[in-house]
């Protein structure tokens, strides 16, 4: 759908910070992740919340929380709705495949990676109403670790969602429905190697992704405990904003459907 050696179209040029795992559980390092990126120049992101973290922290019941959720909304920030428990249950009989997914890709955390529709309905339905109730309501929803079973899919797309992320691209439902090419920046911090990689990765990507309309940033809370991928962060973040506007996903999404060539 876009072409990757061009001059990017200013007017199409976006880069959006997504802020990934955001609950009660997570409230604090998120405060500080915030404080830095509006330093840097990224004053709005999307916002990716947990309804019910780990089964032990449920936004919803949180008073505190939803009020500082509201007041970032209402200061150009958007709120995405992340799964419902960002945890997926162990299963036995699991062939090496799925478990070398769910277990060393995510950490056991990839919730919807094979979800049964009526079971993600359940949690999607009940997900909307608890945002409801915060006085949110997010227009995307994006799985845990990205990982989107087909049967899970349908069912945030029966959900009325506008949108889905993957870790390659932006799944847009509005209208006929459109895909976005462009690949996240993204860190992994659980081992000391991980981190080394990342950092070298991130940097050949963002390289490649310079002539992109979109370039996207994922951070995740325990990535600011570390001073070397902050300090990357920030790098890649003052780069990609070189002739970028920081955008939501559904704030970028809105201008393409505006754009004359998506008319």
């Amino acid at each position: 759908m876009q072409t990757a050696h061009r001059q990017i179209d200013r007017q199409a040029a976006g880069l959006v910070v997504s802020i990934h795992d955001v609950s009660p559980l997570t409230a604090e390092p998120v405060r500080d992740m915030l404080a830095d990126l509006a330093d840097w120049g990224v004053a709005r992101t999307s916002l990716l919340v947990i309804p019910d973290h780990h089964h032990r922290g449920r936004f919803v019941e949180d008073e505190m929380f939803c009020e500082w959720l509201r007041a970032l909304v209402a200061a150009g920030h958007e709120v995405v709705a992340h799964g419902y428990y960002h945890q997926r249950e162990r299963r036995g009989g699991e062939g090496i495949a799925a478990r070398l997914v769910t277990e060393r890709y995510t950490a056991g955390e990839g919730e919807f990676f094979d979800l049964p529709e009526d079971e993600a309905t359940i949690r999607l339905e009940r997900a909307k109403s608890e945002f409801a109730v915060a006085g949110l309501s997010p227009t995307g929803f994006i799985a845990p670790a990205w990982l989107l079973g087909d049967e899970a899919m349908r069912a945030v797309r029966r959900a009325g969602f506008r949108y889905t992320t993957r870790i390659g691209q932006i799944e847009d439902f509005a209208g006929e429905g459109r895909i976005y090419r462009s690949q996240s920046l993204v860190y992994s911090v659980r081992a000391a190697w991980r981190r080394v990689v990342s950092l070298g990765w991130n940097s050949l990507l963002l390289r490649a992704l310079r002539h992109r309309p979109l370039v996207r940033i994922g951070l995740h809370p325990p990535d600011w405990r570390f001073p070397a991928i902050r300090r990357h962060a920030q790098n890649c973040l003052v780069r990609a904003l070189a002739g970028r506007e920081a955008l939501t996903y559904d704030g970028w999404l809105e201008r393409q459907t505006a754009l004359p060539a998506n008319r």
